[in-house]
């Protein structure tokens, strides 16, 4: 099923290659987890600071059935994180590692302790 991602932008002007990225990335997210009914991606400019850029946090809601799972990347000072396109890289990955994550444990591939 092919979902068309819900992507917001907050503090910032809508850009259409941050959305091309993004697009991109929910395709990726897709191929982990082929049963993704619906993706919310939230892009936020926060504080507008003098001596360098600004920071960007990155929201990530998936529904899929019987499961939600959400990522964020927003860290306090992170310098990495003045670029938007490093910040979606981000929370893109560690969407990806949850949804693995989970997958392993759903096929029982996980150790016992």
């Amino acid at each position: 099923m092919q979902v068309t991602p819900e992507i917001a932008f907050q503090g910032m002007e809508p850009s259409e290659a941050v959305r091309a990225k993004v697009e991109k990335e929910v395709e990726h997210l897709q191929r982990l987890h082929p049963r993704i009914t619906s993706c919310k991606v939230v892009v936020e400019a926060r504080a507008h600071r003098k001596r360098h850029g600004d920071l960007y946090a990155v929201r990530i809601h998936v529904v899929r059935p019987g499961a939600e799972a959400a990522a964020s990347r927003n860290p306090p000072e992170d310098h990495s994180h003045e670029d938007v396109y490093v910040a979606v890289r981000d929370a893109f990955q560690a969407m990806a590692r949850q949804l693995r994550d989970e997958a392993q444990i759903m096929e029982g591939r996980t150790k016992a302790h």
